[in-house]
Formats: C-alpha cells, structure tokens, sequence
C-alpha cells in the first residue's frame, strides 16, 4: 500500500541538544578570542627593536654609513660581488654587517665602492 516513513526514536531530553551544541560552540569561540587578544601573550611578532651595534650576534660591523640610503648602496654593492651583508638601524646610527668569514672579502670590496 503506501510507504511509511521511519520516525527517528527521541527522548525527553533531545530537544536541548541543539541549544547545548551552540552554546558549546559559543563558549570555544569566546575562549578562542580571549587568549587570542590577550595582553602580554601575542600571536602577532612584535615590531622590531633598535639594538646597539654588538647585538647582532656572529655579524660583525664593518662599515658606518652616514646615511642609510649610503648603507643600501654598499650593501648591493657588496651583494653583486658575492658577499652575504645585511644593513642594519642601530641604535648608533646605520651598520653594515657580514659574517665572519667574509669580513676581508667584504672589506675589500667596500674600498673600490666608496
């Protein structure tokens, strides 16, 4: 004859299941967001520090520019002859730092820069 529909089997107790679900739902949420903008604890790194020039760990400084735009140019200069330098704002102005093994090569290099 006609087709019977299977009627799922509930308890006295089924109809809170949803509200139970979202308010679990909201209660991670909320966790999630506190410890998210939490003061003291950031996700986010935090801007970067001026240092003085020893803070650099193994780099050594080699050069003192007079401007920083001066210390980009011999930083590239020295990058096109092969030479690892980072340009770095110290706390004592702007450096040119290498590593140590290179701080002759680089030396050299800066003499035909400047």
């Amino acid at each position: 004859m006609g087709k019977t529909c299977a009627m799922p089997a509930w308890n006295a107790y089924s109809f809170a299941f949803g509200p139970i679900l979202a308010l679990l739902g909201i209660v991670v949420l909320v966790l999630i967001l506190r410890w998210a903008f939490s003061r003291g604890v950031s996700v986010v790194a935090a801007a970067p520090r001026r240092g003085s020039p020893a803070e650099y760990g193994m780099l050594v400084p080699i050069a003192t520019p007079s401007t920083y735009i001066e210390g980009e140019v011999w930083r590239q200069g020295l990058e096109a002859a092969g030479v690892r330098a980072n340009l770095a704002q110290t706390s004592a102005g702007p450096r040119l730092l290498v590593w140590p093994v290179d701080v002759e090569s680089a030396q050299e290099v800066l003499s035909r820069l400047k």
